[in-house]
């Protein structure tokens, strides 16, 4: 076993309070992740969790999606009641929200777990976490508010909630500076995976696609508002695009049954059910096949830029809350790549400016000079060369060794 994961063992074996340290006896650790990007990187948290505690009877509770639970994670409710976006389209589910966020807290303040990792999230999770802190348990946060972005005053909140930030970007943990706060970057899971990929030619033999032929995947996001706010308009763009050259092809992944229900009615609705390709999950598939990619602002937009894929990303969101966003805004862009490169080098539609004829315009020069987006963008993808999985144990361990002063 590598240094790090022996490390991080015998702290955890050290300060789990339910069990000896016999093989055998059981670790319970409570997680909440909030959305598809969130359960992928707990999912990947589980697994090296597995790694490190072979002998150990791991007891995985919380919120999480179809990759934790598929690591054998137990989620207390379904994720999909937290995927929302927004400042005000949570307000309608604000009374489950908070309800589900009691009940997390009663759950683990009278039966405590070794420690809680929130997952993203932060609305839902900081808040969590802070309570439960003022009770002893120790707290961490996976992924960082977006303070670099916009409410830098959360910084505050973040230092008040957890013990340790673990950071997915390079330009974070500085933001954190002027608090009490330990923080670390962990790198994101992705810049490790995204080293070796199949190729373009054996993904379009697979999902069946032409080899010479044009393809733009689209991609109107993993949450249903988002799918609800995005997908007419990026159904409309792809068929313009396929109107000025038929050879073109166009395919749209969804990320759960739900949204591939949701992309469906959609594509019936517009009479597009011939002209765009609909296929459940294997995003990076569509990624992998296409040309040029057209997405919503997201993790899908960092997943594409280190796959080296042109693209222009799109985002709408209700009118109040973007009207709120934009004037708490600290930054320019939201999309990820921009925010590393820090300049333009992908387009960004937005708000009133996200149409269907301007997704298609951007889309076609990239098809001509994608070329020279994927150059600019080189920079930013070795700054994200990290290995998450040997960062992260001893990031965790940190946290279980911590003294807590109550």
């Amino acid at each position: 076993m590598p240094r790090n994961a022996a490390s991080f063992a015998d702290a955890l074996n050290g300060f789990n309070s339910d069990s000896d340290h016999n093989s055998g006896a059981s670790l319970r650790i409570a997680m909440v992740a909030g959305e598809s990007s969130g359960d992928l990187l707990g999912s990947r948290v589980i697994r090296s969790l597995r790694a490190q505690f072979p002998d150990r009877k791991l007891k995985l509770e919380g919120i999480g999606g179809a990759a934790m639970q598929g690591e054998g994670f137990d989620s207390l409710y379904p994720m999909e009641r937290l995927a929302v976006m927004g400042l005000i389209e949570p307000l309608g589910r604000l009374p489950e929200l908070l309800r589900i966020r009691r009940d997390l807290y009663r759950r683990w303040d009278e039966s405590p777990p070794a420690f809680f990792l929130g997952i993203d999230a932060p609305d839902f999770n900081l808040a969590l976490a802070r309570r439960l802190r003022k009770g002893g348990l120790r707290t961490a946060q996976l992924v960082s508010p977006t303070v670099w972005a916009w409410r830098q005053g959360r910084v505050a909140t973040v230092a008040r909630s957890v013990d340790s930030l673990l950071c997915l970007f390079p330009f974070e943990p500085p933001f954190y500076d002027e608090v009490s706060l330990s923080t670390t970057f962990v790198g994101h899971p992705l810049a490790a995976e995204l080293r070796q990929v199949p190729t373009r030619e054996s993904v379009r033999q697979k999902l069946g696609i032409d080899a010479d032929a044009p393809v733009v995947a689209l991609l109107p996001g993993s949450r249903g508002s988002e799918v609800a706010q995005l997908g007419q308009s990026f159904i409309e763009a792809g068929r313009m695009l396929r109107t000025r050259d038929p050879r073109r092809q166009l395919i749209m992944p969804a990320a759960s049954s739900e949204r591939l229900q949701q992309c469906r009615e959609l594509l019936r609705g517009a009479s597009a059910e011939s002209e765009i390709r609909l296929i459940e999950g294997q995003s990076r598939d569509a990624m992998i096949a296409a040309d040029v990619v057209v997405l919503a602002s997201g993790t899908a937009t960092l997943e594409a830029m280190l796959l080296q894929r042109p693209m222009v990303i799109g985002y709408r969101v209700a009118r109040m809350s973007w009207a709120l966003m934009s004037r708490l805004a600290v930054t320019k862009f939201v999309g990820l790549p921009n925010i590393l490169a820090g300049g333009p080098v992908v387009p960004e539609l937005l708000q009133d400016a996200l149409s269907p004829s301007a997704l298609a315009l951007e889309a076609e020069i990239l098809l001509a000079h994608g070329e020279d987006q994927v150059k600019a963008l080189q920079p930013s993808i070795a700054a994200m060369e990290r290995d998450f999985d040997a960062a992260l144990g001893p990031a965790l361990e940190a946290l279980l060794a911590l003294e807590r002063a109550h």
